[in-house]
């Protein structure tokens, strides 16, 4: 099975453990379009840091729905925009 597995902040995980955040962000550089561009995984998998191995509290897993490019503002880059992998965390409503 082919995993992406994400590590976030505590706001972040209680976000998207509450199914209130759409998207996770990661900056749309070499590093993260070599891990994305043209790759399929079967899940994703959130860690609130770095859990140990047994810590299922720390980790959701959900189904891979892809990625979008988009220009977003964010607290954690000083509100200035910048060009993202949104990663969908639900299925579209």
């Amino acid at each position: 099975m082919n995993n992406l597995t994400l590590h976030v902040k505590r706001k972040w995980f209680q976000q998207i453990q509450a199914g209130t955040k759409a998207h996770e962000y990661r900056l749309y550089n070499n590093y993260w379009r070599n891990r994305l561009e043209g790759k399929t995984f079967d899940q994703l998998t959130i860690c609130l840091g770095y859990p140990d191995k047994d810590d299922a509290a720390r980790r959701i897993t959900l189904p891979w729905r892809g990625y979008e490019i988009q220009n977003v503002k964010c607290e954690e880059w000083d509100n200035i925009p910048q060009t993202v992998f949104a990663i969908r965390l639900h299925a579209a409503q």
